[in-house]
């Protein structure tokens, strides 16, 4: 009688031995793998460090490119103002409390560089010749408008004079006003959070700073003062000059009551956050009643429009049929 092989379990078709060979097979396989990264791993700094190694020096590389230009354009720039402080000079029109006083409202108009107080003073003598010998040339010399009488042509003439000397001062009031009432409009929510930072326990320049980038976004202008004050309180030698050069560059009262109070608190160590809260409500009081005397002036404002333009619609509309049927009826 022959014997029968005895065979073992099966498992998917598998044996034990075949599924131990697998078993043996994928542990070598994650043993080559963990070989693998332990051997090619990487530091993620040196990635890193790379890209900012080559950022530096694409940085450099642009800088070192674009230096030339902006050295010639600064050159050619001075150059320019120096020919007009020269020209003046030489005509001995160019005095030091006149310079003064267009710098200071260039600084009002958020305008900081210095030159252009030149260059406004120069406009104003420049400008009435070209225009104004224009004008002169066109009217009298080619005998423009020939049907204008005498009367007419001269009034022309001045009032084109007069425009040509003035349009510089013009330009920089009109940039003035819109600047003080754009930093007029963020100022109480400025002091707001010089109250919060004082509260906090932040040093005066640093609330400024704080306040200058929260603002920033919201209040450009506002933000723009408030930054360089801070950048001011930091290198100068005296904080009350930064106070006295943001209320120059601020045509506003309401600026120079919080540099007066800003003064008084360095000076004599009283609480800062109670006198801002005061001010910042004087300043909401201020506003409110800005916006109300704007609302009681519109009945007034309407008036005119509303007799010429609304009145004589609706008396058409009224008295219309009725002119109909009256001249019907006759």
């Amino acid at each position: 009688m022959q014997a029968v092989p005895q065979t073992g379990a099966k498992l998917f078709g598998l044996t034990s031995s075949d599924i131990g060979t697998l078993m043996a097979a994928a542990a070598m396989f994650a043993v080559l793998v963990a070989l693998y990264a332990a051997t090619t791993v990487r530091n993620p700094m040196a990635r890193r460090v790379k890209a900012l190694t080559e950022r530096r020096e694409q940085l450099k590389a642009g800088i070192t490119a674009s230096t030339a230009k902006r050295r010639a354009k600064l050159v050619q720039k001075n150059q320019t103002t120096d020919q007009m402080r020269s020209f003046l000079s030489s005509l001995k029109v160019l005095q030091d409390d006149q310079l003064k006083a267009a710098q200071i409202k260039l600084s009002q108009a958020g305008i900081r560089s210095k030159d252009w107080a030149v260059a406004v003073i120069f406009g104003r003598m420049i400008m009435p010749i070209v225009i104004g010998g224009g004008a002169a040339l066109y009217l009298y010399a080619l005998g423009g408008a020939p049907e204008w009488g005498p009367l007419k042509r001269f009034g022309c003439f001045a009032v084109l004079l007069l425009l040509s000397y003035k349009a510089p001062d013009l330009f920089i009031d009109n940039k003035v006003s819109k600047r003080s009432a754009a930093i007029r409009k963020g100022l109480p929510d400025a002091l707001d959070l010089l109250v919060i930072c004082a509260e906090a326990g932040l040093t005066v320049d640093a609330a400024f700073n704080r306040v200058a980038r929260e603002l920033g976004r919201a209040y450009p202008e506002l933000g723009d003062e408030f930054q360089l004050t801070a950048i001011e309180l930091s290198f100068l030698t005296e904080r009350r000059m930064a106070f006295e050069n943001l209320a120059t560059r601020v045509k506003l009262d309401a600026v120079r009551g919080v540099v007066t109070t800003m003064i008084q608190t360095e000076k004599y160590g009283t609480p800062l956050a109670s006198a801002l809260r005061v001010l910042s409500a004087e300043f909401r009081n201020e506003r409110m009643m800005r916006a109300e005397e704007k609302a009681a002036r519109l009945p007034a404002i309407m008036t005119v429009p509303l007799i010429l333009f609304i009145l004589p619609v609706l008396f058409v509309v009224i008295l219309g049929p009725a002119a109909c049927s009256i001249s019907k009826a006759f």
